[in-house]
């Protein structure tokens, strides 16, 4: 899994660092997320997908790794 997100877009929910810790992180002066692993593992791909399900600004994309 390959996941890339449009921080510009980004609304600062944090639903996707509630989510995916290991993953999602957030910037501190304006809770604007943080990509931590643009490549997890196979554990976390389920609640990365799920991220993105409920991102409410809906910047978060997971697809194939190359």
């Amino acid at each position: 899994m390959k996941i890339t997100l449009d921080a510009d877009k980004c609304c600062a929910a944090g639903q996707c660092v509630l989510i995916a810790p290991e993953v999602f992180d957030q910037r501190d002066e304006d809770g604007v997320v943080v990509l931590l692993d643009a490549e997890p593992p196979a554990g976390q791909h389920e609640a990365v997908r799920e991220a993105a399900a409920i991102c409410p600004a809906a910047v978060i994309e997971a697809g194939a790794a190359w």
